[in-house]
């Protein structure tokens, strides 16, 4: 039966391939979800080596968990990912462990961050979740050009204290 659902769902689908179309022993599943979460207080601190660690820590416990990165990117204060989770795993008990491990690691390689944030916890306490559909594409060309659109954001909220024009002072 279940390989009947995914025939009569590639019929319907033609963008529907079948390495989209993941398979346990039983089931058939294709669960995809833009997953977006912060540091405590959006304190800007991904950056630099915690960056390159914050990746590693990340991917490191999305494979014990068997759960593909599609598209990530780590912006200076959250973090996006696309991922396709197995459906035995609940979106909320992936982030609980996503979010509780990955801290724990964190303050294990970088000791100076427990004088900023206290009492070992990283992330905020939430996080955004959208399931993908079929807005994959769309949804990953949006990661992929995040940090392009924050440089943009930041550029246009800067104050200048100096007119480009008269040379003088911006109160």
């Amino acid at each position: 039966m279940v390989s009947g659902l995914a025939t009569a769902l590639q019929k319907t689908n033609r963008r529907l391939s079948m390495g989209e179309i993941k398979s346990s022993s039983h089931s058939k599943w294709r669960c995809e979800y833009h997953i977006v979460f912060a540091p405590k207080y959006r304190r800007k601190e991904i950056y630099g080596k915690l960056k390159t660690d914050i990746g590693q820590i990340l991917r490191k416990l999305c494979q014990e968990k068997k759960v593909e990165i599609m598209e990530a990117t780590a912006c200076p204060d959250h973090v996006h990912m696309l991922v396709s989770i197995p459906p035995h795993l609940s979106v909320s008990q992936f982030m609980g462990y996503l979010k509780g491990k990955s801290s724990l690691m964190i303050f294990d390689r970088h000791a100076n961050l427990k004088y900023k944030y206290g009492s070992r916890h990283f992330w905020c306490r939430g996080y955004f979740v959208d399931t993908v559909g079929r807005n994959e594409r769309a949804i990953k060309s949006y990661i992929q050009n995040q940090l392009e659109e924050d440089y943009t954001k930041d550029q246009m909220t800067l104050k200048e204290y100096v007119d480009p024009f008269t040379g003088g002072k911006n109160m």
